[in-house]
């Protein structure tokens, strides 16, 4: 079992990486080199010889394996990005990088999204290597680069030029899951990510004809271009059921005596109440448009409109979401994939999934596991080109007051110290008998 010291030590590692400013402003602007040899310090001191590899020069990802009892067992993959989100420092009670400990709380961008995870990783291995304990299977723990981006100097660089570090490999785990899901009635609801909706980043471009801003002008690149943007944001995506959403509704309605098969999904939702929050992003793909790029002053009509839009599909639906997306741009305005990655699925009768689920109720005896699938995505992506069937299981018992999901990418971005303690404890736990 996890040692205190273990529990002291992830407080001090969260706080520790949250200081380090991994800020990912996309297109390359971020350095994670310092919080890798942050990481990799731990990992020394733990007396394993991690690997720091780099694809770009600062865009450091760590990787280290663990050798476990059993040598017949497949070997399982630990992951967790050490890049974040940018934060402005004026719209915080605390500052995003102080990782200030106050009141029971560590403060800072990275506190849940995912620095959390990583320290927990970190205080579990070292409170291993103090007992002499081991694993079951081999662990290869990787911290990588660039997930907030492409991932292409990250997870997409080690699965594309390092598959030999995860041989045997075929399961992982990472971001968000097993966290307290609090419904308002008082149940806690534990999600455990078995799913994730595919990454479709899209570049709309419009062109026209530029001219005089006091002109008719027919051709307007900016008219058209905001007219295929409004279509997209107002279209109603059709329910699509995969079959991790289908176990997850299952699993809610049995949870609260709802006949299941007695309603459609929409009319389930409306029942499940909060819960629904769990599942109402992933009964449907999504498209929302959210940057707008045009012309260059009020009185010049531009030759050209541009617009991104975040998509997001479910697994088995990406020919169906690219045909929408061509009716809905029409013939006057070009779109394209600026950034795409697969959907996943993980199968919940897995003996792995059972394992999470048992790893959670022995420390949260009332909580109520439940499979989910995320909305977005994580580095699982990536590391799925290898053959690794990816779950999310970062666990936090956390408290009813505390929005958890908001805070991802939110801001004023905090964890209990209680909630690191109970994911330690679960962690250590689970990896050890998985």
């Amino acid at each position: 079992m996890a040692d205190q010291l273990a529990l002291d030590e992830v407080v001090e590692f969260t706080s520790g990486l949250i200081r380090v400013d991994t800020t990912n402003r996309g297109g390359g602007d971020c350095r994670e080199r310092p919080a890798a040899e942050y990481a990799a310090a731990q990992l020394a001191g733990a007396g394993l010889e991690p690997l720091l590899l780099e694809r770009t020069q600062g865009r450091t990802n760590v990787v280290v394996r663990i050798a476990g009892t059993d040598p017949s067992a497949d070997a399982l993959l630990v992951h967790g990005h050490l890049d974040v989100v940018p934060a402005e420092a004026a719209d915080w009670r605390v500052h995003p990088f102080s990782g200030e400990v106050r009141d029971g709380v560590v403060w800072g961008r990275g506190a849940v999204d995912m620095k959390n995870m990583d320290a927990m990783i970190l205080a579990v291995i070292r409170s291993w290597a103090r007992q002499g304990l081991r694993p079951r299977r081999d662990l290869v723990v990787a911290f990588t680069a660039d997930e907030e981006a492409s991932a292409e100097d990250g997870s997409g660089f080690l699965a594309d030029r390092h598959p030999e570090l995860f041989e045997g490999c075929t399961e992982g785990i990472s971001e968000s899951g097993a966290f307290t899901f609090h419904d308002g009635s008082g149940r806690e609801i534990y999600p455990i990510a078995a799913g994730e909706r595919g990454t479709a980043w899209l570049r709309l471009s419009a062109r026209g004809r530029a001219g005089h801003g006091s002109k008719v002008n027919r051709d307007n690149a900016v008219t058209r271009l905001a007219a295929a943007v409004t279509r997209i944001g107002e279209h109603q995506w059709p329910l699509r059921l995969t079959p991790t959403v289908q176990a997850a509704l299952d699993a809610l309605a049995t949870l609260y005596g709802i006949e299941a098969g007695s309603a459609d999904v929409d009319t389930l939702l409306e029942k499940l109440g909060p819960a629904a929050r769990l599942v109402e992003a992933t009964v449907r793909n999504s498209a929302n448009p959210t940057m707008l790029n045009a012309g260059y002053k009020v009185n010049v009509i531009p030759g050209e409109a541009v617009a991104h839009v975040d998509g997001r599909f479910l697994a088995g639906t990406e020919e169906e979401f690219a045909a929408t997306l061509d009716q809905l741009t029409g013939p006057e305005v070009r779109w394209e994939f600026a950034h795409r990655e697969v959907a996943l699925q993980a199968p919940v009768d897995a003996p792995l999934f059972a394992r999470m689920r048992s790893a959670v109720e022995e420390f949260a005896p009332g909580g109520h596991v439940v499979p989910y699938c995320m909305p977005g995505g994580t580095d699982a992506k990536q590391f799925s080109r290898l053959g690794i069937t990816g779950y999310g299981f970062s666990p936090l018992k956390l408290p009813a007051d505390l929005d958890y999901q908001a805070l991802f990418h939110g801001v004023d971005e905090r964890v209990p110290v209680e909630a690191l303690h109970f994911g330690v404890r679960v962690l250590d736990h689970f990896l050890r008998t998985a």
